[in-house]
């Protein structure tokens, strides 16, 4: 079982490495100050972090504990080896993750929360962590039924949760990898490439793309989309990038305002091979 220090460890690590990345070979031009987005970044994410840590976890460990004892949820009913119990958890708490994302662009009421994470417009390992305190607690009603549901170890939702944030981590961070290896890595995990399409203004990007870990569940609702040449991408929500809706007050509000949460419509209507991957 993954230890909470360990678990820090590997994420500060991580962290510290995409930073140094994100400055040796970055994807896009920095345009923005990186300092002053970074600290209005994380100063949205720490109320977010602060629900995850008081409320969020405790409460799918809590369920997940519960499981293990009464032999409750998907996995416990099955008869199978552990390991192959274990798999199938982080496999279907990164599926059911996916459609919570569906869900965040698609109900007009959850996307009010949700465009605070969109509205950086630019994108790097900061905007990973900047997603609005209200989606956050909005959402621990929708992952106790997951982990109701599935019934994973608390081991295995443990491993799940440091695998998905270090790919959150990854796919907005700003590094450029060369494209033949992204094509590759793509076929598995959702790559910055990839999410960059997702943070475009467009609505046939911004509703595609809503892997978080495993690109498959794309793949498996035909909302792939890779055919999106980097340099034509603007990051943000459309008529919310002026530097008004930049500030910090802006964000942790924007949800509240009046006529916000408008939802971009168009959609991805097939998957597109991850071959076609532009630079």
């Amino acid at each position: 079982m993954i230890t909470g220090s360990i678990r820090i460890a590997v994420l500060a690590g991580w962290v510290a490495g995409l930073l140094w990345w994100e400055r040796r070979t970055s994807l896009r031009s920095f345009v923005d100050c990186k300092v002053k987005r970074d600290v209005r970044n994380l100063a949205v994410a720490l109320p977010a972090l602060t629900v995850v840590q008081l409320f969020e976890v405790p409460v799918a460990v809590a369920i997940a504990r519960r499981a293990q004892q009464q032999r409750s949820g998907l996995l416990m009913i099955a008869q199978v080896p552990e390991w192959v119990r274990s798999a199938a958890a982080i496999l279907l708490l990164d599926y059911t993750l996916y459609i919570w994302h569906r869900l965040t662009h698609r109900v007009s009421f959850l996307w009010r929360f949700h465009q605070v994470h969109h509205v950086d417009r630019e994108m790097d390992a900061s905007t990973a962590l900047r997603f609005h305190f209200g989606e956050i607690t909005l959402s621990v009603a929708f992952r106790a039924a997951q982990v109701w549901l599935i019934g994973p170890t608390p081991a295995a939702y443990g491993a799940w949760q440091t695998f998905v944030f270090l790919c959150i981590l990854f796919h907005h961070a700003n590094i450029r990898l060369p494209l033949a290896v992204e094509r590759r890595l793509a076929r598995v995990l959702v790559t910055p490439r990839l999410h960059g399409i997702h943070h475009s203004v467009a609505p046939e990007d911004v509703n595609s793309n809503w892997s978080s870990g495993l690109t498959v569940w794309d793949c498996l609702h035909g909302t792939l989309r890779t055919r999106v040449p980097q340099d034509s991408i603007t990051i943000g929500v459309q008529g919310l990038r002026d530097d008004r809706h930049q500030e910090l007050c802006s964000n942790l509000s924007l949800p509240f305002h009046d006529g916000i949460g408008v939802i971009p419509t168009a959609g991805a209507s097939h998957c597109e091979p991850v071959s076609a991957l532009e630079a």
